[in-house]
């Protein structure tokens, strides 16, 4: 089960790496009052160096349901760790940077340890620690200044949904009063699957807004995954390190 959780985090950074990778620059969405809440999601992004906390994971799939308690660190924009457990007997760790990923499981003592290339030719598609980091803090997945997108409000919140016809369909929902992310939701046509993130609520700790709950619903033909995911305790801007050490004698995973 904790390698489902894994696979389906890595399932979320596969879908929303599909397409466009444009780097940040000017604006490209022409309304005017869409510009001001794009500048304005981005002006209220988490400002934090470090980030460290407890969070609880809830598993779904057709056939069983499952949570796991989960130690979480980041250093924003270099490094993401988690420790499970799963009763107080820690069960796997992960960690994750820009360039490698790395993750062991006790109970099946099996490892996988190389980099977002690899993973990327095994699933086909490239894989992108910036939209991992930015899902888990509220941010829109996919960079909202690159691409234009068609913009309308509502009680909901401020809506951006990608204007043009393609294979993957973008929507975006923004929170009207904390501009942070409400919903975003991603489907890939060809590929009969889809993605939807919401967030249900945010917390204000040392003065960062953060989120508090977040659910992750991926669709896969006519399978549904869930992950819900629950924000127990964090801190900000304390020392962090990242423990990891695979222990010998695991069999890696082949991804070939």
């Amino acid at each position: 089960m904790i390698r489902r959780i894994f696979a389906l985090v890595f399932m979320t950074v596969m879908i929303a790496s599909c397409g466009s990778s444009r780097r940040a620059g000017k604006i490209v969405t022409k309304n005017t009052e869409a510009v001001s809440i794009i500048k304005k999601h981005y002006a209220e992004e988490a400002d934090y160096k470090t980030a460290s906390g407890k969070l609880r994971a809830v598993y779904q799939d057709d056939e069983k349901t499952q949570s796991v308690n989960l130690s979480f660190r980041m250093e924003k924009d270099k490094a993401i760790w988690m420790s499970a457990s799963i009763l107080g007997f820690p069960v796997a760790k992960a960690y994750i940077t820009p360039n490698s990923v790395s993750y062991y499981e006790k109970v099946t003592q099996s490892y996988f340890d190389g980099d977002f290339r690899l993973v990327s030719d095994f699933l086909g598609t490239p894989l992108d620690f910036q939209k991992l980091q930015n899902l888990l803090i509220g941010q829109a997945i996919y960079d909202l200044r690159t691409e234009v997108y068609d913009f309308t409000q509502s009680p909901k919140g401020f809506q951006f949904v990608q204007a043009e016809d393609a294979d993957m369909k973008k929507m975006f929902l923004l929170d009207s009063r904390t501009l942070k992310a409400a919903a975003q939701q991603l489907a890939q046509v060809s590929e009969n699957r889809s993605l939807t993130v919401t967030y249900s609520d945010y917390q204000v700790v040392d003065g960062i807004v953060f989120p508090e709950a977040i659910r992750i619903i991926a669709n896969e033909g006519g399978s549904s995954t869930n992950i819900d995911i629950t924000y127990r305790s964090i801190s900000f801007n304390e020392e962090v390190s990242f423990p990891f050490d695979i222990p010998s004698g695991y069999e890696e995973i082949s991804l070939k």
